[in-house]
């Protein structure tokens, strides 16, 4: 019987292979991964021990919070804190970002943004959610607290990113520039094993992923696109299925493996879409690039925006390849 690779023997064997080859990267993959099983463990009992549903509060964009979200963030901000490979953290869930300048923070040269619970709204309804995060080294001399520049770069300065999405069972998926990896949780053996070794997103699909209830908002290129996506035509494979969970790593994990497109566009409702540049727009498009497919804003390569807030909101397609070319021609022939 073949012996499977562990996700920590993963990442030692294939440390030479990142940027600026060092252990420190190593063992923060190794501190998402713990702070991960974590927050899988605490999603199993959600129902068990009264953190499911809202928590009253509202995040700095004004969304209320689900109880969740704030465990998650927590979870994921302790952790990573506590290991000392990081200089710094920015959280969807935060106004500001955290500076970490205690003694084992002094050397740390990389900085993590990150969703800590993606589609959390999903929680009540036992929907797949996930994790989403990413890895920059920072600009800021070493020694000296991080700044806003560090975390305003844009995503094609990305060392490393990932998800987790905890399902019918949990994955964790990530790149660090060198193809995409997945690896699935034994919760038995309590470890992540190589399951999805270098994945490839089909070069052409045949589902589309956009909440339609919002098709009166969607600008002209869009409503388009989805018109041509239901349309008959057999030399294309056409129609095309629809395909949306309303959770972005569960519909950008189904599409990866199946190939298909993912969009959130802007609209009259969301000037600037809902999706965040940073915290999931930015790594996940560096997965989806890193296994063969494209992501834009409808006209430009997403991690090629230069970022300008925190918080800042993009329209986004993500998705095959010749599916999102199709999906920018419509936006480049409809301009309103």
């Amino acid at each position: 019987m073949k012996r499977h690779t562990t996700l920590g023997e993963f990442i030692i064997e294939n440390q030479k292979d990142f940027p600026y080859a060092s252990g420190e990267l190593s063992a923060l993959l190794s501190s998402i991964r713990l702070a991960g099983k974590m927050v899988n463990q605490e999603i199993g009992k959600a129902g068990l021990v009264n953190i499911i549903g809202a928590s009253g509060i509202e995040n700095v964009q004004g969304e209320t919070q689900q109880k969740l979200d704030l465990l998650a963030h927590e979870l994921f901000t302790s952790t990573l804190r506590s290991r000392g490979e990081i200089a710094g953290l920015a959280s969807e869930e935060m106004e500001d970002f955290l500076v970490f300048n205690d003694d084992i923070h002094r050397r740390a040269r990389y900085v993590v943004l990150m969703d800590p619970l993606d589609g959390s709204s999903n929680i009540d309804v036992n929907i797949s959610v996930g994790t989403i995060f990413s890895v920059y080294r920072r600009i800021s001399p070493v020694g000296t607290p991080v700044t806003l520049q560090d975390f305003l770069q844009p995503g094609n300065q990305q060392v490393a990113a990932g998800y987790l999405a905890y399902g019918s069972s949990t994955i964790l998926v990530y790149t660090t520039g060198n193809g995409v990896n997945g690896f699935t949780f034994d919760p038995g053996i309590g470890s992540f094993f190589l399951s999805h070794p270098d994945m490839k997103v089909p070069e052409e699909g045949n589902i589309y992923s956009v909440n339609e209830g919002n098709y009166v908002h969607f600008p002209t290129g869009v409503k388009k696109y989805i018109k041509w996506c239901q349309d008959v035509d057999e030399s294309t494979n056409r129609p095309f299925t629809s395909r949306y969970i309303g959770s972005l790593v569960a519909d950008f994990h189904r599409n990866l493996l199946k190939g298909g497109i993912y969009i959130y566009p802007q609209g009259t409702k969301l000037p600037e879409g809902k999706l965040r540049l940073l915290y999931e727009c930015n790594p996940i498009a560096f997965i989806m690039e890193q296994a063969g497919g494209k992501a834009s804003d409808g006209h430009t390569r997403i991690m090629d925006l230069a970022p300008e807030a925190l918080h800042q909101r993009v329209p986004f397609f993500c998705g095959s390849k010749k599916m999102v070319e199709k999906a920018e021609d419509f936006m480049a022939q409809f301009t309103n």
